[in-house]
């Protein structure tokens, strides 16, 4: 898969000049990390987002999000979301806020 320029620039203003935030190629795409901790990912027709196991429930409960599975395993707590959800403006934004309130809470790498 390739990168997706406009989800990136997307994402890049939804998170702003956030303090601790980086970015990087990853995984085929693009991924954002927050404090050296892996944010979300995007490539393209899909947002990956780090929600934290038992975090994701609510968000797998809505249309075109699902479970992530790399290599055959499923990636608890991580939530792939189509092209449908992440170009919903307040979804997006849920999404992402709920990313960010998970990996606030772990350590600085």
């Amino acid at each position: 898969m390739a990168r997706d320029a406009g989800l990136e620039e997307l994402i890049r203003e939804e998170l702003g000049d956030r303090a601790g935030l980086s970015e990087k190629a990853m995984f085929g795409g693009w991924a954002y990390l927050l404090q050296g901790n892996l944010l979300l990912g995007a490539r393209e027709g899909s947002l990956l987002v780090r929600l934290g196991k038992g975090n994701d429930g609510w968000a797998l409960a809505l249309p075109d999000i699902e479970l992530m599975v790399m290599n055959g395993r499923a990636m608890h707590g991580w939530v792939r979301a189509g092209a449908d959800a992440y170009g919903d403006d307040a979804l997006r934004r849920r999404l992402l806020d709920g990313a960010i309130a998970f990996v606030e809470t772990l350590p600085p790498k």
